[in-house]
């Protein structure tokens, strides 16, 4: 880990923070690293449920630090590198961005990676590669024309301009705006109840949205049935069948 990445549990959340503030929470090629070390303990934890991803100061993420970029050798060396968007996106178990700030850029790009956005009423989002000279490369493009349509996506990748959180819940770039000093509270409401469901059934729901977005129709619902069938033969699944028999709460186990 990176002392610009702090990582904690508390029961089944974890919460990875970029905590760079001074910078922005711009990310360096170590705290690429230590969010890639993050998810692989995320991933690899019986525990975590769900996991949420902030920031510190006024930035959620300004994206990676341009004064690091020229440190790679090659554009190749550059394309290959370790990238933090790709980690949020491996991501087994459901993520929420608690968007606190400023999210450009790279930064967007985390928050899209997410499965489930809020932010703060002082954030802002922007693409703002194309004022540099390039545009974004972890999945810019994609994740925003699906999440606000082509011409508002158009609008934001080609002015590189900012858009402010009434905007962005307007155009469904996220699910809620709340108070800054409640926007971390109402991140762990949100997963904790996440956390309370079944959690085989949460992870295949992650990958069943996925699929949504990248299969034709009909095999994305052959697709989806045969997740059902995989988590209807869960013990949580009997769990949950005898707890609703039993006028009870289910005790699930990630069995």
């Amino acid at each position: 880990m990176s002392d610009d990445v702090r990582f904690e549990t508390d029961g089944h959340l974890a919460v990875i923070t970029l905590n760079r503030p001074a910078k922005l929470n711009a990310v360096t090629p170590a705290m690429a690293d230590a969010v890639v070390a993050a998810v692989e303990e995320c991933n690899a934890s019986d525990t975590i449920r769900c996991v949420i991803v902030t920031g510190t100061g006024k930035a959620f993420c300004a994206g990676s630090d341009i004064a690091e970029l020229d440190s790679y050798e090659t554009p190749w060396q550059f394309r290959n590198r370790p990238d933090y968007c790709d980690a949020i996106r491996r991501l087994l178990k459901p993520s929420i961005a608690a968007v606190n700030g400023y999210a450009f850029g790279g930064g967007l790009e985390t928050a899209l990676s997410c499965d489930i956005r809020i932010a703060a009423e002082t954030a802002q989002f922007a693409a703002p590669e194309i004022k540099l000279g390039w545009i974004g490369g972890g999945g810019m493009a994609s994740f925003l024309a699906h999440s606000i349509g082509p011409s508002n996506a158009a609008m934001m990748i080609m002015t590189g301009d900012p858009i402010p959180a009434g905007q962005a819940h307007a155009w469904g770039l996220i699910s809620e705006i709340t108070a800054p000093d409640r926007l971390l509270d109402r991140a762990r409401e949100i997963g904790s109840t996440i956390a309370s469901r079944a959690p085989i059934a949460a992870e295949t729901a992650k990958l069943n949205l996925r699929a949504a977005f990248t299969m034709p129709l009909e095999k994305a619902i052959e697709y989806e049935r045969d997740l059902q069938t995989i988590c209807f033969a869960t013990a949580d699944a009997a769990e949950g069948r005898a707890a609703f028999k039993e006028k009870r709460q289910p005790v699930f186990r990630r069995k």
